[in-house]
């Protein structure tokens, strides 16, 4: 796994690393909100250890911006302990909240049952009737026939899926899917739905457009 620990504090940084490390993960850290969101913005990470007062950016809206471009597991690592608090971090759509002093074994627990939590959740394989997405494959069949995609049509496909019902504005979807160093605009988000819905088919009615905003796969 790959975890990025942010915080201002560089012996909480150092602590974390060393005890993730010896759990086998994979670190990267950063000391202030916003370069929080940029290297979130370039990785893929398991999760996230946050903390609240920091320079730059604090922790909420750092929170908010990153679940904005990724839902990766955030948990907070704060010393405030007001009640308050902790109910606003789970509003916006914290994981987990540890406070300081804290015991790294017990973080360490508490990343890997968030981790396995969020992974259960996840299905490898969706079926819609003839339509099969098989997203550990990433593989997609249609009416038993299989399909070929480009790479971001099946990105842009599974992320479409693993939100469905939900509509997603053509900014989260280039967030989300593309790169954010290799600079789109909409026409890229338009163009590769016009390519999934006619490689789905009788299925492409599932891709529903939200008017001046941007998509949703319907079921």
């Amino acid at each position: 796994m790959k975890i990025l620990v942010v915080d201002d504090e560089i012996k909480i940084r150092e602590v974390v690393m060393e005890y993730a490390k010896a759990m086998g993960y994979e670190c990267d850290q950063a000391n202030n909100g916003k370069d929080a969101i940029d290297l979130v913005s370039r990785n893929n990470y398991d999760c996230v250890i946050l903390d609240i007062m920091m320079p730059e950016l604090d922790g909420f809206s750092a929170c908010k911006k990153i679940k904005a471009i990724k839902d990766v597991p955030v948990i907070m690592l704060s010393a405030r302990q007001e009640e308050d608090d902790k109910l606003f971090s789970f509003d916006l759509g914290v994981d987990d909240y540890v406070t300081k002093p804290f015991s790294p074994k017990e973080l360490m627990a508490r990343i890997k049952v968030v981790c396995e939590r969020r992974n259960s959740t996840k299905s490898s394989q969706y079926i819609f009737d003839g339509l099969v997405i098989d997203v550990a494959g990433r593989s997609v069949s249609v009416d038993g026939e299989r399909v070929t995609m480009t790479p971001k049509e099946l990105d842009l496909l599974i992320y479409l899926v693993e939100n469905k019902n939900i509509a997603l504005g053509r900014d989260k979807l280039l967030s989300a899917v593309w790169d954010s160093d290799y600079y789109e605009d909409d026409r890229t988000i338009d163009t590769h739905i016009k390519m999934l819905r006619k490689d789905l088919g009788p299925y492409a009615e599932h891709i529903v457009t939200i008017r001046g905003m941007g998509y949703k796969f319907e079921v």
